[in-house]
């Protein structure tokens, strides 16, 4: 009545995001990372008494991070979507013991949760085959599995028409002795008498999924149609796989996940079906970065490479970013701080530091209003390139920020990819 605001998680110095109320009134649920400065933090899953202000982490003992939830109408649990084995399943949680289970699992991503009733749910799913489409969740009892029925065709008639590439699972060993997922894309009527060139995607984020994405940006059926093999690592520091998997890749970006990559290379270099003199590789932003390192420490695995919006000298990147507090936790601070063995570690394997060793073909491309990572460290990296003798070619976007957004860029940027990694 008197309009006065109160901090319900004044004591609480993490990321509390998506605040709602239970279906009753009495409690709140919201998501909550613990951790302040950062961003790849665990998000938690609170729920609050209103009435006596007591709190609850119902996901202390469940060891994903939460994209998305939605109360049950019930108000006895709570759906939600979490990145899990490298997909985005359905999951619920008991409000009051926090036992999780899985509602609805397949070869998809869901993403966004509309409760229509405590045993149906409205949702939509992806994969790396097929955007968005409206799907019901009917959960059914007796430990029987819920019914996933799609509600809309919207794109059926642009798909119905074309050959679409097949996606497979295959599990791959790390050198410290761990299994990473990695999703393989085959182009359409493959055959594996035959020996096809291939892409080698590395993920931003760094700490973002490789799951069944569906972009307009980074399309892998697009690239498979084309008559690439596509490779796409869930190497360490996505999320999915548990929080030790996600956060060893902060402070340590020359590290274990480019051994990662490098044992996804050397794993689908031994396939038949690989052309071994024609693996690309290409990322984005932290995947820009895995470009620009791996340019130096390939050791000729690669044929051709193409980053967009990479960091290419780790020290000017720490004084450019309009997130300073990211470079803080990912870097391990100012490379001025020689007592800081994190940060010496970080600046010391810069990928701009190995260009002594750049021997292979390079596209850049940077958006001139990207305040993420600056157009310069692409022009430096051109510079750097075309100084080596190293073929190379660069498209700056002056229109553009860290992502192509624009429709007409976005289809020049597809066309000068293929051009490049076709030539």
């Amino acid at each position: 009545a008197d309009r006065s605001t109160r901090n319900l998680t004044e004591d609480m110095m993490g990321y509390d995001t998506c605040p709602s109320i239970s279906p009753d009134g009495t409690r709140l649920a919201w998501l909550s990372m613990e951790r302040d400065g950062y961003e790849a933090d665990k998000n938690r899953l609170f729920v609050m008494d209103l009435a006596t202000g007591a709190k609850k982490d119902l996901t202390a003992e469940w060891d994903y991070t939460i994209e998305e939830f939605a109360w049950n109408p019930s108000g006895r649990s709570l759906w939600f979507i979490a990145y899990h084995q490298g997909v985005a399943p359905v999951f619920e949680i008991d409000a009051a013991t926090g036992k999780v289970t899985t509602v609805a699992e397949d070869t998809v991503d869901f993403t966004s949760l509309a409760p229509a009733g405590p045993d149906l749910l409205i949702t939509m799913n992806h994969s790396m085959l097929r955007p968005n489409e409206i799907f019901s969740v009917a959960r059914q009892r007796k430990g029987k599995p819920a019914v996933v029925r799609q509600i809309t065709d919207v794109n059926g008639h642009i798909f119905a028409p074309l050959t679409m590439p097949v996606v497979e699972k295959h599990w791959v060993p790390t050198t410290d002795g761990k299994q990473m997922l990695t999703w393989v894309v085959l182009p359409p009527d493959f055959d594996p008498a035959k020996k096809y060139p291939s892409i080698f995607y590395c993920q931003g984020g760094p700490q973002s999924s490789v799951s069944q994405s569906w972009s307009y940006r980074w399309n892998f059926a697009l690239m498979a149609s084309n008559g690439y093999v596509v490779i796409l690592p869930n190497r360490r520091g996505v999320p999915g796989f548990g929080t030790e998997w996600e956060e060893q890749i902060s402070k340590d970006y020359p590290g274990q996940n480019m051994r990662d990559y490098l044992s996804a290379a050397d794993y689908m270099l031994a396939q038949p079906y690989i052309d071994n003199k024609r693996m690309g590789a290409t990322g984005a932003s932290y995947g820009g970065f895995s470009i620009y390192w791996l340019a130096g420490n390939h050791g000729g695995r690669f044929a051709a490479l193409l980053a967009h919006a990479g960091i290419f000298n780790t020290e000017a990147q720490y004084l450019e970013t309009e997130e300073m507090w990211f470079a803080n936790w990912d870097m391990g601070g100012a490379y001025w701080d020689k007592n800081n063995e994190a940060a010496q570690r970080t600046f010391a394997s810069s990928p701009h530091r190995f260009v002594d060793r750049w021997d292979t073909p390079i596209m850049i491309s940077h958006g001139e209003l990207d305040y993420r990572i600056l157009a310069s460290q692409g022009m430096a990296a051109f510079n750097a390139a075309r100084l080596r003798g190293v073929p190379a070619e660069m498209v700056i976007f002056p229109d553009e920020n860290h992502w192509i957004l624009k429709p007409q860029n976005a289809v020049l940027w597809q066309r000068l990819f293929f051009r490049w990694f076709d030539r």
